[in-house]
């Protein structure tokens, strides 16, 4: 995936990667409630979407089904690259001492990373 989606779209994907295909309307019921959108907004998402090449729908009569053509775990290997590359020059290292060094990271995180490194090293 070469473009970027905002936060605002994010929220429209986590819908379609929950459960597709869906109509305009199906994800405009399953969206937060508290972010007050109506059904033009979720349709105008949607479109922004599809422009970008991360949605694709089919016609089922005079109805659009919405389905990603994105993975969800395309996207976070992605997005997760861009965010390292570009605040840690690539090296995940500095990311992690960046969030130890503000005690961000619990007991169970630590665990889980440690796991992870023996996994890493066997």
């Amino acid at each position: 995936m070469t473009e970027r989606i905002s936060d605002a779209e994010h929220a429209v994907m986590e819908v379609l990667w929950d459960e597709a295909p869906l109509t305009a309307a199906d994800v405009h019921q399953r969206i937060d409630p508290a972010r007050g959108w109506s059904d033009r907004t979720v349709k105008t998402m949607l479109s922004r979407l599809l422009g970008k090449g991360v949605l694709a729908y089919e016609e089922e009569g005079r109805r659009y089904l919405y389905r990603p053509a994105v993975a969800r775990e395309d996207y976070v290997s992605t997005e997760s690259r861009r965010l390292v590359d570009r605040l840690f020059g690539g090296r995940i290292t500095p990311l992690v001492a960046h969030l130890a060094e503000r005690d961000e990271l619990t007991d169970a995180d630590i665990a889980e990373i440690e796991a992870l490194l023996k996994a890493l090293k066997s």
